[in-house]
């Protein structure tokens, strides 16, 4: 029995080599961890520049143009509808940013210590699977908020990432779609919930990254 033991360690050999060949293997769960974080904390910037926004509404006996989206303050200077969700849209792109950095930053050590390349071939097929989905998802957005459906940001982010993220599994760990399952699950209830919009998107972007973070943690880098 003990001479079938060569052979066994040489076949899982082989299977690590091919599966470096074809995937990238590196992705740090606290990656996750720190990209949920991220969202959470944008989430709560979000909610209180939108708690700031109501009150200065409801403080300024103001009022809301149906027909044109914009809403005006009697005595005082008028806001619109569409300067908050662009403040909004500049809070989401500092905390992607704040992600992305984080997120890089815990793969690139992680990818150091395995000895993987963070630029081969199959991290660029990586990128591009994921990215493309996104971008094509941030133009339908930003399009979406020109004609004025804001209702449609949040499940229009979590539908689009989610698509990416199925996307790119496989080319990475296999578990990664569940994650992106559960985004869009997500987006998908959040298009007829629209008023929870931000609930919704603290949720996918957020618990469920840490969640998924966790558990690749504890899967894939927890010490025995």
């Amino acid at each position: 029995m003990d001479s079938q033991h060569p052979p066994l360690e040489t076949l899982q050999d082989i299977k690590r080599m091919m599966e470096r060949s074809s995937r990238f293997i590196s992705l740090s769960g606290w990656s996750g961890v720190s990209a949920g974080v991220c969202a959470l904390l944008g989430a709560w910037a979000a909610q209180n520049r939108i708690s700031g926004y109501l009150q200065a509404i409801h403080g300024g006996r103001g009022y809301y143009e149906y027909g044109t989206g914009r809403f005006g303050r009697t005595g005082q200077l008028g806001d619109s509808v569409a300067i908050l969700y662009n403040d909004l849209l500049v809070i989401a792109g500092i905390t992607f940013l704040a992600a992305l950095i984080s997120s890089f930053l815990f793969t690139l050590a992680r990818s150091r210590r395995n000895g993987i390349s963070m630029w081969d071939r199959t991290v660029q097929r990586l990128a591009w699977n994921t990215i493309l989905p996104m971008v094509v998802g941030g133009l339908v957005i930003l399009r979406a908020m020109e004609w004025g459906y804001y209702e449609l940001v949040a499940p229009g982010c979590l539908i689009f990432y989610g698509l990416a993220l199925v996307n790119a599994s496989k080319y990475t760990l296999g578990e990664i779609r569940y994650l992106g399952y559960g985004q869009l699950v997500l987006g998908i209830i959040n298009l007829w919930t629209g008023g929870l919009g931000l609930y919704f998107w603290a949720a996918g972007f957020g618990i469920l990254h840490i969640v998924y973070g966790v558990f690749m943690w504890w899967k894939y880098e927890r010490q025995p």
